[in-house]
């Protein structure tokens, strides 16, 4: 029996569709057993059970493990091949377009815009948050993750992070952008605040982004830095996962104040107060930089287009997009 299996075939992912099967194989994994005892287990005659191990079976998750001939009739023990299996399946658009490339992690408009204006590629973003996104990285489940990963202890930004997640795997990051993050509040800021620790001393509302989104990551190293009490702020708990929805929970006044981009107050129509530049980065397996469709993604990073399309957002500075960060230890 293999340790942990991942699957990846589509007749595993079709057999393990059916929560019956997955029950059984879960028994399997337990232990070797019969079809007769597998019948008694789950109230079914033994050639009901049988079809649905040979399924198993044929998708390779399920084995004959032993024969015993006891008396006048011969007990075959099946068993699972491996004591775990694994599954991951990120499922995306497919135009049809020859050039495609999935970008997973963080939400941001400069990136959204970006992949809208790339001639003939079908450029797919999909916001899970920048931690999740190097997560699906590593796992395969997408070309290029895109992050802005605070690290309070080495005061950079998502370096820390890839070195710990891929260890010796040989990635790029490049930047996209440089863009303001801040504090997104109603017209006229009417509760005054300017800072995180009047978010706090104000008792503010907060519509707060998902976990593992750099956004919350930021807002936590910075609650951290003045001991801030996260289960006293009202609010704290939500989860949104791109910054128009945190806008929005403000726009409603459901919220009293959001952390996010410059980008999304303006969109309709609300304060923003400036808090901080950050660098949002792009993180590339080497082995898949040389793609068609991640090499003319990255090509048209470098054009003069690129920097003028995202440039014109308010909030963004273009001035270091394209350049590689360095991931010397």
């Amino acid at each position: 029996m293999a340790g942990t299996i991942r699957m990846n075939r589509d007749d595993q992912i079709e057999a393990i569709a059916d929560a019956t099967r997955r029950a059984i194989l879960r028994r399997l994994m337990a232990s070797p057993a019969t079809l007769s005892q597998l019948g008694t287990a789950f109230g079914k005659h033994p050639a009901w059970i049988r079809h649905h191990v040979m399924r198993l079976a044929e998708a390779g998750l399920v084995e004959l493990s032993e024969v015993r001939h006891v008396r006048n009739y011969t007990e075959k023990y099946y068993r699972a091949t491996a004591s775990a299996f694994e599954l991951h399946l990120l499922m995306v658009p497919d135009d049809g377009a020859e050039r495609s490339v999935t970008v997973v992690g963080s939400n941001d408009d400069a990136l959204d815009a970006f992949a809208r204006s790339l001639p003939g590629m079908s450029v797919v973003p999909v916001s899970v948050g920048s931690l999740d996104g190097l997560i699906a990285l590593r796992q395969g489940l997408a070309d290029i993750a895109a992050c802005h990963l605070f690290d309070a202890r080495e005061a950079e930004y998502n370096v820390p992070y890839v070195r710990h997640l891929f260890g010796e795997r040989e990635v790029v990051v490049v930047t996209l952008v440089h863009r303001e993050q801040g504090l997104i509040v109603a017209q006229g800021n009417p509760l005054g605040v300017g800072s995180i620790s009047d978010v706090v001393e104000k008792g503010a509302r907060l519509a707060n982004r998902n976990p593992g989104s750099g956004t919350r990551v930021w807002l936590d190293s910075q609650l951290h830095s003045i001991s801030a009490d996260r289960s006293a702020i009202p609010g704290y708990e939500s989860s949104f996962v791109t910054h128009a929805e945190v806008a929005a929970e403000v726009a409603h006044r459901r919220a009293d104040v959001a952390l996010g981009i410059r980008v999304a107050a303006e969109k309709v129509g609300l304060g923003f107060v400036p808090l901080t530049w950050e660098r949002f980065d792009l993180v590339l397996p080497a082995d898949r930089i040389e793609r068609p469709g991640v090499e003319a993604f990255m090509g048209e990073l470098e054009t003069r287009r690129a920097r003028k399309t995202m440039g014109a957002l308010s909030g963004y500075d273009v001035s270091h997009t394209g350049d590689e960060v360095s991931l010397a230890r």
